[in-house]
């Protein structure tokens, strides 16, 4: 009949030895929700006994049939379910029973191999596997066991490391040491090529002298944020590369050292106390893409004003953070123009009225000068690797976290392509 040749295409049914009957349809209640049900048959002649492998003859005949409800993809968004009869056999040879086999589904399992399929596939979008077992009607512990095993393992070549590389680390689950995994990743390409569990020296230590040597020396320059662990690994273990600080967190040194003198300012200030906190973002921008033209009317100065003039205001409030303010400004000018001289002019001067965080921030960029210096120089950035960690941060977010750090990096390597799905 075309109708029931139609329900085969719509619920993917490749086993020709399903059938389906007649009055094949119906809609039941289960559990509160309205599940469709498509009523199907599975016959066809067995070779041999599946227990014993006797061939077919008399002595294998039938016993009746095994009723299977075996979950498969969603119809227009309701939840269906096959109710398949499967023919059982009786063999008088070992005296013993079996049921037919489909490949629907795999022996024992009441799930239909398409819908794991579509579980993992989903697994690669960003969202929480309790969603992913709501919408395909199965438990989240099933959810998680598809994720796990239905991609192959992930093997990393130990005996290629590409040219340029970044190293960070992210907020990790709470059974690994420190709360915090390392994952570095390709500096051309973007894409990952491990994730660590634990971002200790010792630990990332061990577990790059599993490279080979000639991998190591091959890599040329690692882009990596101020922490010093990072910087003794790669003196240690990478002889051949230049170690890259990241330009987002140079900024951000100087811009978290402003801010909290503009709060020490602020909190010191009666008068001006609501105008400090309110305009903290103008403070922060880079002068040059201050309005320098359009007036607008501001409730807290009571005037019309632009960008610029309430950020000048800021300044003459206060002689250090003036200072302070001029040094940020020009830290941001050295390293959009990526001007060394710039960098070293504002390192051999004496500073002496900024204010007691930026002085400290200053002498951090002397200690990692050489190394600010080689960002200056290259094109690289940890951008690449900040944006996968903002997507590892949504997935965990989604989840609301993860127990198992291994479970945790097989999502994040499922989410990024990384991982493959076994071949059926």
């Amino acid at each position: 009949m075309p109708h029931i040749d139609f329900i085969q295409d719509l619920l993917d049914l490749k086993d020709q030895n399903i059938i389906i009957s007649e009055n094949c349809y119906s809609e039941e209640k289960i559990k509160g929700i309205i599940h469709k049900i498509i009523n199907a048959k599975l016959i066809y002649n067995p070779i041999a006994c599946y227990k014993c492998g006797h061939i077919k003859d008399d002595h294998i005949v039938k016993h009746g049939f095994k009723t299977s409800h075996i979950k498969t993809l969603s119809t227009a968004g309701f939840h269906t379910i096959l109710r398949l009869d499967k023919q059982r056999y009786r063999c008088r040879h070992c005296n013993s029973t079996f049921t037919l086999k489909t490949s629907l589904v795999n022996d024992g399992c009441f799930i239909s191999n398409n819908t794991k399929l579509s579980i993992a596939l989903d697994a690669k979008k960003k969202v929480s596997e309790k969603d992913l077992a709501l919408n395909h009607n199965v438990s989240h512990s099933t959810v998680s066991r598809i994720i796990d095993n239905a991609y192959e393992a992930y093997k990393v070549n130990k005996n290629y490391l590409p040219t340029n590389l970044c190293f960070d680390e992210f907020k990790s689950v709470k059974s690994t040491s420190g709360a915090m995994s390392f994952l570095f990743v390709n500096a051309d390409s973007g894409e990952i090529i491990d994730i660590v569990e634990d971002r200790k020296l010792e630990h990332l230590k061990r577990y790059f002298l599993s490279f080979s040597k000639s991998a190591r020396r091959a890599v040329r320059n690692i882009v990596i944020d101020m922490y010093s662990p990072y910087m003794t690994l790669i003196k240690s273990l990478f002889p051949n590369a230049k170690i890259v600080i990241d330009k987002f967190h140079l900024v951000q040194l100087f811009s978290r050292a402003l801010n909290k003198t503009r709060i020490r300012i602020m909190n010191q200030s009666d008068k001006h106390y609501n105008k400090f906190k309110k305009f903290w973002k103008l403070i922060l921008k880079d002068r040059n893409k201050l309005d320098t033209v359009r007036l607008q009317y501001n409730r807290t100065f009571r005037k019309q004003m632009r960008e610029i003039d309430i950020v000048d205001f800021l300044m003459e409030q206060n002689t250090e953070f003036k200072a302070s303010y001029t040094l940020y400004q020009d830290i941001l000018t050295a390293i959009k123009l990526k001007n060394i001289s710039l960098l070293e002019s504002i390192l051999s001067s004496e500073n002496l009225l900024v204010s007691s965080y930026m002085i400290t921030s200053l002498k951090t960029v002397k200690k990692y000068k050489k190394y600010i210096i080689n960002m200056f120089q290259c094109q690289y950035t940890n951008g690449v690797i900040e944006g996968i960690n903002n997507k590892i941060k949504v997935i965990k977010r989604i989840a609301f976290g993860y127990r198992s750090y291994v479970h945790f990096r097989n999502r994040i390597l499922i989410t990024q392509g990384i991982l493959k799905i076994k071949a059926a």
